[in-house]
């Protein structure tokens, strides 16, 4: 297998997310089932027919983790090998999966962390009122300029660096309205406020972050078998104490999604595979290099071409 696995984050679910995989295979099925076992919990339910609460930030990650981790068990039933991908990555949430694809945790840690990573995303939103706002056209000095006058009025900070001319801002809603009055006087060309629980990959998320901390430390982590970047440096890490702190940090730090892909393409990495809800990354792909192929893998037909 030549694919390098990229993995879908938070804002690709909706609702109805994998059933379609769940009724069509049973590997898939009893993946489902087996995480409702882990969580205590319905998440099939809640997916599958929970409406607009699949949304909820902790139903989506869960969610979205399950989804992904079933798509991958379904293909790789189908004849792909997952020890054998390029490398692999994930946006945001997504880390967990690709931590999960190259071995450094088992289903069971990755989703019960990524639960908790949830559950305390949420609270830390309801804590503190704050959201997060995509800048169309601006680079990232244009969006540290706009972030710094934001942060006059409370915490505010560069969040997502996901493609060239895509940049989100996160932070207290005091400090994003400044943002999107002064965002067209410094050429964006549309300061949009997206529709989530609060000011992920910001200073809002530190009590998240302290406590996923003290949950990857009960936690164990491998080295992964095939090379994992990670969100936090845009490159390569493989010590497992160094990932447990990017993945602690991650929820406070920006995302470096277009330099993590850069890094793969210029190590010769062109075809990829999204194995999840949606097709964000393939877009998020066009943008970055066009000359880059990914691979859906969002219903179960795509099985048939693993």
């Amino acid at each position: 297998m030549n694919e390098a696995i990229i993995l879908p984050g938070q804002g690709a679910q909706f609702p109805g997310m994998g059933q379609d995989w769940y009724e069509a295979y049973p590997k898939a099925r009893d993946l489902f089932d087996r995480a409702d076992g882990v969580l205590g919990f319905a998440l099939t339910e809640a997916c599958f027919h929970g409406g607009v609460d699949v949304h909820r930030t902790d139903i989506a990650q869960p969610g979205i983790f399950t989804t992904s981790a079933a798509i991958l068990t379904v293909l790789s039933d189908n004849g792909l090998e997952l020890g054998s991908a390029s490398m692999t990555a994930g946006l945001s949430l997504g880390e967990y999966t690709a931590l999960w694809v190259a071995g450094s945790l088992s289903f069971e840690d990755a989703l019960r962390l990524v639960r908790l990573r949830g559950e305390a995303m949420q609270a830390a939103s309801e804590a503190t009122p704050s959201s997060m706002t995509s800048l169309i056209g601006a680079d990232l000095a244009v969006a540290e300029k706009l972030a710094a006058m934001g942060a006059e009025a409370g915490i505010c900070s560069v969040a997502n660096l996901n493609c060239p001319g895509q940049v989100v801002v996160s932070g207290e809603l005091a400090a994003l309205d400044i943002v999107e009055s002064h965002a067209s006087d410094h050429g964006v060309r549309r300061a949009m406020r997206l529709n989530v629980a609060g000011g992920f990959h910001s200073e809002c998320m530190r009590p998240a972050a302290d406590r996923l901390a003290a949950a990857l430390a009960e936690v164990t982590v491998q080295a992964p078998r095939i090379p994992f970047v990670t969100n936090v440096t845009g490159a390569p890490v493989s010590d497992p104490g160094q990932i447990v702190s990017h993945l602690a940090n991650q929820v406070c730090s920006p995302v470096l999604w277009e330099q993590s892909m850069r890094w793969a393409l210029g190590q010769g990495h062109t075809q990829f595979l999204e194995p999840g809800p949606g097709q964000v990354l393939a877009g998020l792909m066009k943008k970055i290099d066009r000359g880059a192929t990914v691979r859906s893998a969002a219903h179960p037909e795509d099985a048939e071409t693993a």
